[in-house]
C-alpha cells in the first residue's frame, strides 16, 4: 500500500472513524482503524455496535489494507506539520513521512478486522443534513440511561406516507418529540426503528452544519446514515417503544404562552442555590399573565417571577430545575406555549401556533409539599 494525502484531511478522517473505535477490546483489531486503499482511500472504525467509515481524497499508487493503532495513528497525524503526508507499508510495518517528520510503526493483519455489517435497502429517507442534525440535538437529551429498559436507550424514527418524520425519547421522567417533512421516502410508508443515542450522537456530529443531502437506510437488523463521503451503521434496538401518543395528556385547560428566553433564565437564577447535595425543586405558582418561581434549600431560598400570558388558576406545581432548563434550551422556538392541568399532571411546552407542530417537550412534575 503506497498513497498520500494532505495532512489536513486525513486528520479529518482519522478523528471522524476514530469515534467508533473500541477503547478495549478482546479483539484486538477493533483497537484499531482499517485503512483501506483501492481507488480511494477508505478509513473504517468498528466496535461491533457502531461502524464509521470515511472516504478521503488521495493519490494511491499501491493498492492494500491494514489495521493502525487509532490511538497512535491519530497522535502521529495530529501532531505533523501540515503538509502532504505520504504513507507506505513493507509487510504490517507502516511508514509515515511528512516534510522531515518519519514514523514506523507495526500495523496488524486487515483480516482480523471484522466486516462491516450489510444494511439491506428496505427503505430510505433523504433529509438536509442540518435539519437531521437539529432533530437529534433537540431529543437526545430525553434518552433514558437505565439499561433496564434498553429499548429506551435510543430514540424512536416514526416516517409515514407524508414524508413526516418524527423523532421521539423518552427515559421515564420527560418526552422530546420533533417532527419535520423529508425532502423524499422509498420503500413502503409508515415505517419505524429505534436507533442507539451513541450512534445518533456521533450521526449529529457526521452531519454538521451542511444543507447537503444525508440519507437514511433502513434494513432488517440495522440502520445505516450516510452524510457526504462518511457512513455509519448501527444496530438497531429490538422492543417495544412507549406508546408516546396515549402518554401526552389531551386535556390541558390551563396554558401559558411566554418567551422562552426570559423563562429559561429566571429558572437559572433561582437555581443557583440548586447543587447535586442541595437538591430541591423549583416550586411554580402561575398566576393570571405571571409565573413565580420559588426555590428552597439548605444554601437558602430564592425567588423570581416571569411573565407570561394567560390564567394560571393560581396552579402550584414542582419540577426538577434541569429538565425545564434542557427542554427549554432546544425548543426551536421563540415563544413557546405551557400546557398544564393538576399539580400531579405533566406540563407539556408545544409551539405558540398550532400549525407548527414541530415540536413538544413533556415534563413530569415533582411532589412539593403543601405551603412549602
Amino acid at each position: 500500500m503506497k498513497f498520500t494525502c494532505e495532512k489536513a484531511l486525513l486528520q479529518s478522517a482519522v478523528s471522524i472513524s476514530s469515534r467508533a473505535v473500541s477503547p478495549k477490546s478482546s479483539i484486538a483489531a477493533l483497537e484499531g482503524i482499517l485503512v483501506t486503499a483501492t481507488d480511494e482511500l477508505r478509513l473504517t472504525g468498528y466496535n461491533l455496535s457502531t461502524g464509521i467509515r470515511t472516504v478521503v481524497p488521495a493519490d494511491v499508487r499501491e493498492g492494500g489494507s491494514l489495521v493502525l493503532s487509532a490511538h497512535l495513528f491519530g497522535d502521529i497525524v495530529r501532531r505533523l506539520e501540515d503538509s502532504v503526508v505520504s504513507i507506505s507499508t513493507q509487510g504490517n510495518m507502516v511508514n509515515i513521512q511528512c516534510g522531515r517528520s518519519e514514523f514506523n510503526i507495526m500495523g496488524s493483519d486487515p483480516e482480523d478486522f471484522p466486516e462491516l455489517p450489510l444494511v439491506e435497502y428496505e427503505h430510505t429517507v433523504e433529509l438536509k443534513r442540518s435539519v437531521l442534525r437539529s432533530m437529534i440535538n433537540q431529543t437526545l437529551f430525553a434518552v433514558s440511561t437505565n439499561e433496564s429498559r434498553p429499548i429506551h436507550t435510543g430514540s424512536l424514527f416514526e416516517i409515514n406516507d407524508q414524508k413526516v418524520m418524527t423523532v421521539v425519547s423518552v427515559d421515564g421522567f420527560r418526552l422530546a418529540l420533533r417532527r419535520e417533512t423529508v425532502d423524499a421516502i422509498t420503500g413502503k410508508p409508515n415505517f419505524s426503528f429505534v436507533a442507539p443515542a451513541a450512534a445518533l450522537s456521533e450521526v449529529e456530529k457526521i452531519c454538521g452544519e451542511s444543507d447537503e443531502t444525508a440519507t437514511i437506510v433502513l434494513g432488517s437488523r440495522h440502520v445505516m446514515f450516510k452524510a457526504g463521503d462518511t457512513m455509519l451503521v448501527a444496530r438497531r434496538l429490538e422492543g417495544e417503544f412507549l406508546d408516546y401518543r396515549k402518554a401526552i395528556p389531551g386535556e390541558n385547560p390551563i396554558q401559558m404562552v411566554c418567551d422562552k428566553r426570559s423563562l429559561q433564565s429566571t429558572i437559572e437564577r433561582v437555581s443557583l442555590i440548586i447543587t447535586e447535595k442541595q437538591r430541591s425543586p423549583i416550586r411554580c405558582k402561575f398566576e393570571r399573565d405571571n409565573l413565580k418561581i420559588r426555590v428552597n434549600t439548605a444554601l437558602g431560598d430564592a425567588s423570581d417571577e416571569c411573565d407570561m400570558s394567560g390564567e394560571g388558576n393560581d396552579l402550584e406545581i414542582g419540577f426538577n430545575h434541569k429538565y425545564m432548563l434542557d427542554a427549554l434550551k432546544v425548543a426551536p422556538a421563540d415563544s413557546v406555549r405551557l400546557c398544564m392541568s393538576t399539580p400531579i399532571s405533566p406540563c407539556v411546552i408545544v409551539p405558540v401556533e398550532p400549525e407548527q407542530d414541530n415540536f413538544l417537550y413533556m415534563v413530569l412534575p415533582v411532589r412539593i409539599r403543601a405551603g412549602g
